[in-house]
């Protein structure tokens, strides 16, 4: 399958993924809200625990804006359940342990930690409105304040 590019406006690629809450996830399943798609490289490493403690502090403002949040990375259902359980997430985390929505949405790049190169997930955020259109891209993305960017993109009309 032939990677197209993403840009903001477009429909946003639908995919199925289980999720940590024992449910398959569509995207197409959440039309009518607005979707937080955040893919992140790994359960339970600083950078990721810090980015989704942030978006646990706002849940509340999200859902109330009618919006849900999916996290993605490549970790199996039971290191995502680990990691909900000791951060208390409460939002879904998809598993793509086979990287389909990984390539999907283009967040695989290479990346050298440790005087190691490797293919990695890039820390990348998709922001859907409630027709399934792409209408923000977050790539190579710093934790520090973007939370705080997306409640400020999702406040602004889409």
């Amino acid at each position: 399958m032939e990677n197209i590019e993403l840009v903001e406006g477009m429909q946003a690629p639908n995919f199925s993924l289980p999720g940590s809450d024992g449910q398959t996830h569509q995207l197409s399943d959440y039309i009518g809200k607005k979707v937080i798609l955040y893919f992140y490289p790994k359960d339970n490493t600083p950078g990721c625990s810090k980015e989704a403690e942030a978006f646990r502090d706002q849940y509340e403002h999200f859902s109330s804006e009618n919006t849900v949040i999916l996290g993605v990375s490549r970790d199996t259902l039971t290191a995502h359940a680990k990691f909900i359980d000791k951060y208390s997430l409460p939002f879904v985390l998809l598993s793509d342990k086979e990287e389909v929505v990984c390539k999907l949405y283009d967040v695989l790049k290479e990346k050298t930690m440790c005087g190691r190169t490797g293919i990695g997930i890039e820390r990348s955020t998709f922001i859907i409105d409630e027709t399934g259109k792409l209408v923000k891209i977050y790539r190579k993305i710093k934790v520090a304040g973007h939370v705080d960017n997306v409640k400020c993109a999702l406040s602004r009309p889409l």
